[in-house]
C-alpha cells in the first residue's frame, strides 16, 4: 500500500488506461533519493499491464545500450520482424551483427518499432528505473520512441533523481514528486515495528520532509547514535550514514561479498560469486544481509533494497578494499561479451599509469565509437589517456576523445579536450618518429570515419561531410594539428564564435590545399558554411582558395568546388543537378557531401532544383540511416518548397525537421527552422505563431540576437507587418536585412522586392531604388527569369504611366504563385488608381484566387479590400483542397499511402510506428470522405 500518493497513482492509472484503448503515454517521474519513484513503478507493474523493466546501473553507465539492451531483452525474437535497416541497426548495437555503424536516431526509431510488434495484441508498460545512470546511448534511443509513441498502446515510465540535467528529457510529461502529506508521513511512519517515544516521532516526522524511505529506516538507528543529532547533512546522506550503520554489524565475510556486489553494479551473481571467492567470500556469506533486507537474490541475479544501501557500501569502505573488489571483478570477467566491463574494472583498480589497462580502455572506446555510443567513446579514450604511460599515446588518445566528442555534439568537452591534447603535443613534438597516431599496442588503431560517416555534428551545426580524417600515423604531426583545429573550429561555431571557427578552418584548408586538395575542398565546404554568417569578405576569400585548389577533372570535389566558387557571389555557373550528377559519377559521398550544394542553390536562385535534388538527398539519408543530415536538407527542400507556392508541403518538412534536429541536438537548425516556421506563419496571417516562432529562434539558448535564425525571424516579422499593413515595422525589421551579414544571404536577397514595395509605400525613393539596383544585379548574375520578373515588378512600383504598365506585364511573364499573386495585386491596386476598374478587377480576382490557394489570409484580404473599393462581392474564401482539411501529419502519411506506400514504409520514412500511421489514416479518412486507402489515388492531393 502507498501512503499518500492519490494524486500520482491517478496520474499512472489514466495512462495505463490509455494504453489499454490503444494510446500511448510517456512520463518522467522526478523526485529526490527515497522520495518513492521505484515504489510508484512497482505499483504500475502490479496494474496487470504486461511489462518490461530495465534500469540504469551505475557501473554500466559507460557501457553504450546496456540499459535498452535489458529493456528489450524479452521481446528480442520479434527483432526478425524489423524492416532491414532497423533490424541490422539494433543488432549491431548490441554487438549481434557484423553491419556498419547506424544512425543512433536510426535506433531509436527501431525501438519504437519494436516496442509497437511487442504491443501488436495487447497493451505494453516499459518502466525504465534510475534513469540518471542510464549510459546515454540507452537515453538517446529510449527518448527517442518515447517522444513518438502516439497510438500502439505503449507507456514508458522513467524514474530519475530530482534535477533536470541528471536526467534532460525535453518534450515528455514530467510527474515532480515530493514528501509525503503530514499525516501520510504519519501514517507511514506508525506503520514501522519500531517503538518510538513522542519526541523521536516528532522529530522524524519534522525532519524527513515526507520521504518515505527515512521514514522507513531512519526509525531503528536515530536513537542508537548512527545520527548524531546536530548532523547537518543533507537527506540522502544521512540516509547513506544509517545504512552504513547497518552494515558495520554484519560479519566481515558478508561486507566483503557485497563490496563486489556494489562495485560491479550488475544485478548477475555469477561474476560477483567469483570475484569473491578470490577475496575469500562465497555465496553462504550473503545469507546475514539477505536476512538483515539489505539485499534478495533468487540465486542467478541480486537486487539492492534500494540503490542508496549499495553506495553505503561502496562509500563506506576502505580505499584498498574498492581497488582489491575491482581488480577481482577483473579478473573474473574472462568472456569476449564483458570485456568492455573488463576494461572499466582494470580503470577502476588502476592507481596510477597501466598501459596495459588503457590499451583496453582505448579498445573499448573503439567498439563504442563504431557502435554509435559517443559519450561512452568520449569518456572511455579520456581515461585511456590519464593512464597512459606514454607522452605520445596519450596525445592521440585525447584527439580521438576530442574528435568523439564534437560528433556527440559536446562541444565544450570537444574544445578542453583539444586544449589539452595541443598542450601536450606541443611537448612530444620531438622526436617525430613517435607520431601520436602510432596505434595501441595489440589493437588497431581508431580510424576516422569514412567520408559521410561524421554527419552534422550536434549542436555545432556545421554540415559535415566526414572530412578526410585518418590516423595520424600516416598523416603527420602538422595534419595531426589540423585535426585538433577542426575540433576547436566546430566548438567555437557551436559557441557562437563565428569568426574565430571560420579562421581556424580557412587556415586548416590552406595548410593542406597542396598536399590533400580534396581533403580542403571539404573543409572549404564547411568554411562556406561559416562564411553566411560573416560577409561578402569571408565569402570571397572561401571562393578565391577553393578557385587556387588543383583538383583532378574527374575528383568528385570539382564539381562541387566549381559550383560553391560561384555561388557565394550569387554567380549561376552551371544548373545544381548538372553539378550533382558530376560529383555522384566521380565518386561523391552522396548525400553527404551534397548538402552544401543545396544551400547554395537558393542562392542562385535555383529554387526547383534545390527541391528536387534534397528530396533525393533525403531518401538516401532514410534509406542509409543517415539521420543526422536531415534537419539542413528537410530546410532546404522547405526553402524551395515555399518558394516554389507550396507552403503546406513545406511546412511538413519543415516541422519534421525541427522535431529531428531537436531530437539530436542541432541547434542552429532548430533556431533557422523556427524563423522558417515563424515565415510561414507569417505568410498565412498567425500573429500569434509567427511572434512565437521568432521568439524561440532567437532565445539565449541559441545565441540570441544573433543567432543563425535571426535572419529569417526578422524577415518573417516583417512580412506579417507587411501583410497587415504595418508599413512602418515592416521598413523597421526589413532595415536588418540592409546589414551584413543578413544582406548577402539567402532571406536577405529574397527579402528585396519587400524592401522596394514597402519603401515605395513609404515615399522613400532613395531606398526603394537601393533596393531594385541590389535586386537586378543579382537577377544578371543568376540569370533566373523568376529573379528578373521580381525586378521587373519593381521598376513598375517605381515607375509611372505606360512605363510602369510595360513592367507589370514583363513581371508577370513568369509565374511562381505568391510572387505572381502579389504582382497581380500591386498592378490591379495600380489599374484602379487609373480609373481601369475591368482590368483591375481581372487581376485582383486572380490575385485573390491564388492567395486563397496559398492559404496567404492577410493578402488575401487586401485584394478582397481592393475589390470591395470596386463594388466587386467576393463572397467566401475559397477551400485549399482536401489536405487543407488534415493536420499536416495526417496530410503527410496521406500523400505517402497514395503512392502506395504500406502502413510499415511510411513509418520507416516518418519515424514513426506503424500503428500511429494507421491511427492517422483512420482519422484522416472520414475528412477525405474516402472508407479506404485504395481511393487515396483518385483525389487531387495537390495544392
Amino acid at each position: 500500500m502507498l501512503h499518500g500518493r492519490d494524486t500520482e497513482q491517478a496520474r499512472i492509472d489514466d495512462l495505463l488506461s490509455g494504453a489499454r484503448a490503444g494510446r500511448s503515454g510517456a512520463m518522467v517521474v522526478r523526485g529526490e533519493a527515497g522520495i518513492g519513484k521505484t515504489a510508484l513503478l512497482d505499483y504500475a507493474a502490479a496494474q496487470g499491464v504486461p511489462a518490461v523493466r530495465s534500469a540504469g546501473i551505475e557501473s554500466e553507465a559507460e557501457l553504450p545500450f546496456a540499459a535498452l539492451h535489458l529493456l528489450v531483452r524479452p521481446g528480442m525474437e520479434l527483432v526478425r520482424h524489423l524492416p532491414s535497416r532497423q533490424r541490422d541497426a539494433l543488432e549491431a548495437a548490441f554487438g549481434l551483427g557484423e553491419g556498419a555503424p547506424a544512425d543512433r536516431m536510426l535506433i531509436g526509431l527501431a525501438v519504437l518499432t519494436l516496442l509497437a510488434e511487442e504491443a501488436a495484441n495487447g497493451p505494453l508498460l516499459c518502466l525504465i528505473d534510475d534513469a540518471h545512470w542510464l549510459d546515454r546511448a540507452s537515453a538517446e534511443a529510449l527518448l527517442f520512441a518515447a517522444r513518438r509513441l502516439e497510438a500502439e498502446g505503449v507507456v514508458m515510465l522513467f524514474a530519475t533523481r530530482s534535477g533536470p540535467q541528471d536526467f534532460p528529457a525535453p518534450g515528455l510529461t514530467e510527474l515532480p514528486l515530493s514528501g509525503l502529506r503530514p499525516d501520510a508521513s504519519a501514517a507511514l511512519l506508525d506503520a514501522g515495528t519500531t517503538p518510538l517515544s513522542p519526541a523521536v516521532r516528532y522529530r522524524l516526522l519534522t525532519e524527513s520532509g515526507g520521504n518515505p524511505l527515512a521514514l522507513l529506516e531512519l526509525p531503528a538507528v536515530v536513537g542508537d547514535g548512527s545520527v548524531d543529532d546536530a548532523n547537518p547533512l543533507p537527506l540522502s546522506q544521512r540516509l547513506q550514514l544509517a545504512f552504513h550503520g547497518r552494515v558495520t554489524r554484519l560479519p566481515a565475510a558478508t561486507r566483503t561479498v557485497l563490496l563486489v556486489a556494489a562495485a560491479a553494479g550488475a544485478a548477475d551473481l555469477a561474476p560477483i560469486l567469483r570475484a569473491a571467492a578470490g577475496l575469500g567470500a562465497s555465496l553462504r556469506d550473503l545469507q546475514p544481509a539477505q536476512d538483515a533486507g539489505m539485499i534478495g537474490t533468487d540465486g542467478q541475479v541480486l537486487t539492492w533494497h534500494h540503490p542508496l544501501l549499495r553506495s553505503a557500501v561502496y562509500q563506506g569502505a576502505a580505499l584498498t578494499d574498492r581497488l582489491a573488489a575491482h581488480r577481482a571483478l577483473a579478473d573474473a570477467l574472462s568472456g569476449d561479451d564483458t570485456v568492455d566491463l573488463r576494461a572499466w574494472h582494470l580503470a577502476s583498480a588502476a592507481t596510477g599509469p597501466d598501459e596495459n589497462t588503457a590499451t583496453a580502455l582505448e579498445h573499448t572506446a573503439d567498439r563504442a565509437r563504431r557502435r554509435h555510443g559517443l559519450h561512452a567513446a568520449v569518456t572511455a579514450y579520456d581515461r585511456a589517456a590519464a593512464l597512459s604511460l606514454d607522452r605520445s599515446a596519450r596525445v592521440r588518445r585525447l584527439v580521438f576523445a576530442a574528435e568523439s566528442a564534437t560528433e556527440a555534439g559536446l562541444t565544450d568537452r570537444a574544445e578542453r579536450l583539444a586544449e589539452r591534447a595541443a598542450s601536450l603535443w606541443s611537448d612530444v613534438r620531438e622526436p617525430a618518429g613517435d607520431a601520436p597516431g602510432t596505434p595501441a599496442t595489440g589493437g588497431p588503431t581508431p580510424q576516422a570515419a569514412r567520408p559521410g560517416e561524421r554527419e552534422a555534428v550536434g549542436s555545432a551545426g556545421v554540415v559535415d561531410g566526414g572530412g578526410e580524417q585518418g590516423s595520424a600515423a600516416e598523416e603527420g604531426g602538422a595534419a595531426f594539428e589540423l585535426r585538433l583545429d577542426l575540433v576547436r573550429a566546430q566548438a567555437e561555431f557551436a559557441g557562437g564564435k563565428t569568426g574565430s571557427a571560420h579562421r581556424r578552418l580557412m587556415s586548416a584548408a590552406v595548410a593542406m590545399r597542396e598536399s590533400d586538395p580534396r581533403g580542403a575542398a571539404r573543409i572549404l565546404t564547411k568554411a562556406v558554411h561559416t562564411a553566411w554568417y560573416l560577409g561578402p569578405d569571408e565569402l570571397d576569400e572561401v571562393a578565391d582558395v577553393l578557385a587556387t585548389l588543383r583538383l583532378m577533372e574527374a575528383d568528385p570535389a570539382t564539381p562541387i568546388a566549381r559550383y560553391l566558387t560561384g555561388s557565394v557571389t550569387g554567380q549561376r555557373v552551371a544548373d545544381l543537378r548538372d553539378a550533382a550528377a558530376a560529383a555522384r559519377t566521380g565518386g561523391a559521398d552522396s548525400p553527404a557531401d551534397l548538402v552544401q550544394l543545396c544551400g547554395s542553390g537558393l542562392v542562385v536562385g535555383q529554387d526547383d532544383q534545390v527541391e528536387e535534388l534534397a528530396g533525393e538527398l533525403i531518401r538516401e539519408c532514410r534509406e542509409q540511416g543517415r539521420i543526422g543530415l536531415l534537419a539542413p536538407l528537410l530546410f532546404f527542400r522547405s526553402e524551395g518548397l515555399l518558394f516554389g507556392g507550396r507552403p503546406r508541403e513545406s511546412r511538413i518538412a519543415a516541422e519534421e525537421g525541427l522535431r529531428i534536429a531537436q531530437d539530436i541536438g542541432q541547434a542552429q537548425w532548430v533556431s533557422q527552422i523556427h524563423a522558417f516556421l515563424a515565415y510561414l506563419a507569417a505568410l498565412q496571417g498567425d500573429s500569434a505563431s509567427c511572434r512565437d516562432h521568432a521568439a524561440r529562434a532567437v532565445a539565449e539558448e541559441f545565441g540570441g540576437p544573433g543567432a543563425v535564425g535571426a535572419s529569417w525571424a526578422h524577415a518573417a516579422v516583417a512580412l506579417l507587418a507587411l501583410g497587415e499593413g504595418r508599413l512602418e515595422q515592416a521598413r523597421t525589421e526589413l532595415a536588418q536585412m540592409t546589414i551584413e551579414p543578413a544582406r548577402h544571404q539567402v532571406i536577405g536577397l529574397r527579402t528585396l522586392p519587400d524592401q522596394i514595395e514597402v519603401a515605395v509605400r513609404l515615399g522613400a525613393t532613395d531606398q526603394a531604388t537601393e533596393a531594385l539596383d541590389r535586386l537586378s544585379a543579382w537577377s544578371q548574375r543568376a540569370e533566373q527569369e523568376w529573379i528578373a520578373a521580381l525586378a521587373a515588378r519593381g521598376r513598375a512600383l517605381l515607375a509611372d504611366g505606360p512605363e510602369a504598365e510595360e513592367h507589370f506585364v514583363a513581371a508577370l511573364a513568369v509565374n511562381r504563385p505568391f510572387d505572381e499573386a502579389r504582382t497581380r495585386l500591386l498592378y490591379g491596386e495600380w489599374l484602379r488608381r487609373d480609373k481601369r476598374k475591368v482590368d483591375a478587377r481581372a487581376q485582383l480576382e486572380q490575385a485573390t484566387a491564388l492567395f486563397d490557394r496559398l492559404g496567404a489570409a492577410p493578402w488575401s484580404e487586401r485584394a478582397r479590400t481592393e475589390l470591395g473599393a470596386l463594388g466587386v462581392g467576393t463572397g467566401t474564401r475559397a477551400s485549399g483542397g482536401p489536405l487543407s482539411l488534415l493536420t499536416p501529419q495526417e496530410s503527410q502519411i496521406v500523400r505517402l499511402a497514395a503512392q502506395g506506400l504500406s502502413n510499415r514504409e511510411i513509418a520507416a520514412r516518418l519515424f514513426l510506428s506503424h500503428r500511429t500511421v494507421g491511427h492517422h489514416l483512420y482519422k484522416a479518412y472520414p475528412k477525405l470522405g474516402v472508407l479506404s486507402r485504395g481511393e487515396l489515388s483518385a483525389l487531387d492531393l495537390t495544392e
